[in-house]
């Protein structure tokens, strides 16, 4: 059986079986507590905890998971990956114990037809329910069903908290001949005899924080069958890397690699070659599914697992001989073996093959680098008799060349040493420390020691102006924060910054200074709460004026986003945003910088959905119904299960609980005014609105025209002009050059009477003021070719800056002359340094008074050189 038919039999059994057949959830959980999906259950969280209702009672999946707990398994092993697929079949409140193994004994019997006297059950250890069912239900001899405790038979949470519960696991006998050998082995032995088929969990509880289990509203079923494993024992082989699965991507791994000139007996030479094979099938089969569900290498969270995955394939390309850029070649054939199951990947192929092939390239760059100082701190610490490489010295490979700390820890394993990552951890957190004790950004408002307790109501979506009363008042170093039972007040979130505006009260006026948040509470900062206490009466006062800007500037992010998204690509998604009033910035991910012409479009986009004048809609809805409307979330925040879906037209659909302007048209203008780096793959763009953006427009329109006035043209010829006045003066330079070079072939035959002859040397040595660097280099050049041997120094003075050049010709080189180290000498006189090469250089300095002597110092600083 293929593994396409393997996961297509899976579905459909169920499917049969009353279950909805529900396509794979992303990579990414919508629980914030795990970096990536790793198990089939985990999209589902929410019905097994009752707070939503599922789509059917029953469900089916084939669900893509990833997870580097055991990464340093990957390849050594025969069944471990990161990435793979679970079919799993769940049940919300429906059938529990009994459906669940009825179904599973019947899929794995009678549709895979895997022979009975191969099969071994385990239960946890007090779960009699599940043991009086497989012995007396499916009628399995009680000898081949074992008991296990927590660690073998208890499944989840996948976080801290959530789903948990029994499990009960289906083992296949492959026979002794994969075994240990003890005399003892059964299932749960860490051999490869006997390997899990599959997992039956029955969800049970919900574990809190402190670790407590309470008993789920409605118990269900989530079971997991790994697809990798099963494929791999239904087609007879050995390990699931032999497998219809991987095998293309490790032939097509083989063909790359000899295209490249790697010399290689080929998967099946040599354990070392199969190794490394293995793990860069498994590496980039997980980049490309993470790329495709939006992660992008970085170094914190899911990108740094992304890109520790590239760089861990990249460094064993090179292991077995690739000495150049080559994953991205691979790319194709994951997509041939997975596509037909999940078509997004060959819709986002040409950014997935852009991305890897630019992370590659970026790695190889110090790559060689990086190796070469690991060899070195190697072979330090063999010579000291030392194993250990100090975390000091893993920080630097990681600080300065990139390399992750567990790649080197990698590495260093295969020669037999071991990295200290706990003083690499020190050495990181003390390099946070200073970044933050340098930071001359400034951190605004602080919330204070707000409770939980406080919850305020906001009202602004409706308002700029509402009655409220005081609940707290709290004092902080930064000022006074008072918190409302309800307030007009936009707390600082989600990029967008805090209110300010006024409190009347009885007692007079407070301005409001900030507002952020904390807990459910909406903290008002203050200069001086006097008068405002406990149950005081307020009237909270929006600055509306300033809340108008910052809507005109919320609004056109989310116009930026639909913009880049149709002329950059589809890949591209925001990483973070500081909304201000009229002013923004707007971070995404791209990998390369966005070409001016992309820019303008980009931009003239955003202005001409303004000019539609298109509704902006805000609606409260859950997260399932927003994303299945094609919602753009922010990646990597938390969302509750209710969100707000902020709609511009057609062209935007964004979760936002920002303040929004009631139509495009109300934003006015965009103006980009630049777009520049912020990190590896993240590109940022600052822009204008309103106001602030015609304003812009008005003093750059003044500044052309006072340029035009200069260049006494119409503005509208500004660019020919300057194009002429650029081309007249390369003209000049051309003809002051070869004047220069003509003047020094006449001082040159001057000088040659007056040279100083310093053993057997001719030294030329004049003065030329006004002389760019390029035209005194050709100078030089010139006198030192009037005679051999000779050395030729020219110095003098151009726009207030001193410059020395020095030539030598072959004849003063071979008597030992040294044109670096001799203007190294003459420069410093002059209170200047620079050096070069023993044939030619260059210096500067910075006292013109101090020219001629240094100047007249050459001589006998050449004799010091040859003697």
């Amino acid at each position: 059986m293929t593994g396409t038919e393997l996961r297509e039999s899976f579905l459909k059994f169920f499917e049969s079986k009353g279950h909805l057949i529900l396509p794979s959830g992303s990579l990414v959980p919508e629980d914030p507590t795990t970096l990536l999906t790793s198990a089939g259950m985990q999209p589902f969280v929410p019905y097994f905890m009752g707070q939503e209702e599922p789509p059917c009672r029953r469900v089916t999946t084939c669900q893509k998971a990833c997870r580097a707990d055991d990464i340093e398994e990957v390849g050594h092993t025969s069944r471990h990956c990161t990435f793979f697929e679970m079919l799993g079949n769940f049940s919300f409140g429906d059938y529990f114990k009994q459906g669940a193994i009825e179904w599973a004994w019947e899929y794995v019997t009678e549709v895979l037809a895997l022979p009975r006297e191969v099969l071994w059950f385990s239960v946890y250890l007090d779960d009699d329910e599940a043991h009086d069912l497989w012995q007396n239900r499916i009628g399995v001899a009680p000898d081949r069903i074992f008991r296990f405790g927590k660690k073998d038979n208890w499944w989840g949470p996948v976080g801290k908290t959530g789903p948990c519960g029994p499990d009960s696991e289906i083992f296949l006998d492959r026979g002794p001949e994969y075994g240990c050998g003890k005399p003892d082995c059964r299932p749960g032995c860490d051999c490869d005899r006997f390997g899990e088929l599959w997992n039956l969990v029955f969800q049970q509880f919900d574990q809190q924080e402190g670790g407590e289990l309470i008993a789920l509203p409605s118990p269900g079923i989530d079971t997991g069958m790994g697809f990798e494993r099963v494929a791999a024992v239904l087609q007879g082989k050995q390990t699931i890397f032999e497998g219809d699965v991987f095998w293309p991507l490790l032939q097509r791994l083989e063909a790359v690699a000899k295209e490249t000139g790697a010399s290689f007996g080929g998967y099946g030479s040599a354990p070392e070659t199969d190794i490394a094979m293995r793990i860069i099938a498994d590496h980039l089969r997980a980049v490309v599914f993470m790329m495709t569900d939006g992660i992008r290498p970085s170094n914190e969270g899911r990108g740094y697992v992304q890109r520790r995955f590239l760089r861990r394939a990249a460094l064993r390309g090179r292991l077995l001989g690739i000495e150049e850029p080559f994953l991205s070649k691979l790319i194709p054939t994951v997509i041939d073996v997975m596509g037909d199951a999940y078509p997004e990947l060959a819709t986002n192929r040409q950014t997935t093959e852009q991305y890897v092939q630019l992370e590659e390239e970026r790695f190889q760059e110090t790559l060689e680098q990086g190796l070469a100082l690991l060899e070195d701190v190697l072979a330090g610490l063999q010579k000291k008799g030392e194993t250990r490489i100090p975390g000091a010295q893993v920080f630097r490979l990681y600080d300065t060349f990139g390399f992750p700390a567990e790649l080197t820890a990698e590495v260093a394993a295969e020669r037999n040493f071991s990295a200290d990552l706990d003083g690499f951890a020190a050495e990181l957190e003390a390099q946070r420390e200073r970044a933050r004790a340098g930071s001359s950004f400034a951190q605004g408002w602080q919330t204070g020691d707000v409770h939980a307790r406080e919850r305020s109501e906001f009202v602004g979506y409706e308002t700029c102006r509402a009655d409220g009363t005081v609940l707290a008042v709290y004092d902080s170093e930064s000022g006074s924060g008072v918190v409302l039972d309800r307030t007009p007040f936009y707390a600082e979130c989600g990029g967008q910054v805090g209110d300010t505006g006024v409190f009347n009260h009885a007692g007079g006026e407070v301005a409001v200074l900030s507002t952020t948040k904390s807990h459910e509470a909406i903290v008002h900062w203050v200069e001086n709460a006097a008068g405002l206490t406990l149950g005081t009466a307020v009237q909270a006062c929006v600055d509306e004026s300033r809340r108008n800007a910052i809507r005109r500037a919320h609004s056109a992010t989310h116009l930026l986003q639909a913009a880049l998204r149709t002329v950059v690509g589809e890949h591209v998604a925001q990483a973070g945003s500081a909304v201000d009033a009229d002013r923004f910035r707007f971070d995404f991910s791209h990998f390369k910088a966005t070409a001016q012409e992309e820019l303008a479009a980009v931009e003239q986009c955003v202005n001409e959905q303004i000019a539609a004048q298109l509704p902006v809609t805000a609606r409260e809805t859950t997260l399932s119904e927003a994303k299945a409307a094609g919602a753009m979330a922010l990646f990597g925040e938390k969302y509750g299960q209710t969100v707000r879906l902020v709609e511009m037209g057609t062209i935007s659909k964004e979760l936002c609980g920002g303040t929004h302007v009631a139509q495009t048209g109300d934003i006015g203008v965009c103006k980009l005014l630049r777009e520049s780096s912020v990190g590896s793959n993240l590109r940022r763009i600052e822009a204008l609105t309103g106001p602030a953006a015609i304003a812009h427009l008005n003093e750059r329109e003044a500044i052309l025209k006072q340029v035009a006035g200069a260049l006494g043209t119409q503005p509208e010829r500004v660019p020919q002009v300057i194009d002429k006045l650029q081309a007249d003066l390369k003209s000049a330079q051309q003809e002051v050059q070869a004047l220069v070079k003509r003047s020094a072939q006449d001082q040159g035959q001057a000088l040659a009477a007056d040279a100083v002859e310093v053993g057997g040397i001719q030294v030329l040595v004049t003065r030329m003021d006004e002389v760019r660097a390029e035209s005194l280099r050709a100078a030089t050049e010139q006198l030192a070719g009037s005679a051999d041997p000779s050395v030729a120094v020219i110095g003098g003075v151009t726009g207030g800056k001193v410059l020395f050049a020095a030539k030598a010709s072959k004849g003063a080189l071979a008597k030992g002359a040294h044109m670096g180290n001799l203007l190294r000498q003459v420069a410093a006189i002059a209170g200047g340094g620079g050096g070069g090469r023993p044939d030619f250089a260059q210096a500067g300095g910075k006292d013109a008074s101090k020219v001629a002597e240094a100047l007249g110092q050459v001589a006998s600083l050449v004799q010091g050189q040859i003697e």
